[in-house]
């Protein structure tokens, strides 16, 4: 039973890494691929899926902006 259990948390996880990684050299690019992120995690964890684009997008421009060395 626990091996159910583990499955949403994988896919959290990878939907997490994605996110990391698609920073965007563009304005445009990191909100689009902070919404895409977003969106794939609010799915993968039966959430809505435009709220999670939203703070996927919003995430993903602020930690780009700050951190544009990172990206």
């Amino acid at each position: 039973m626990q091996r159910h259990s583990l499955k949403p948390k994988l896919i959290l996880a990878t939907c997490a890494l994605l996110g990391l990684s698609a920073c965007g050299d563009t304005l445009g690019e990191q909100a689009l691929g902070g919404g895409a992120a977003g969106a794939g995690v609010a799915a993968a964890t039966g959430g809505d899926l435009l709220t999670g684009a939203a703070v996927g997008a919003a995430g993903n421009v602020a930690y780009c902006q700050t951190y544009p060395d990172r990206c």
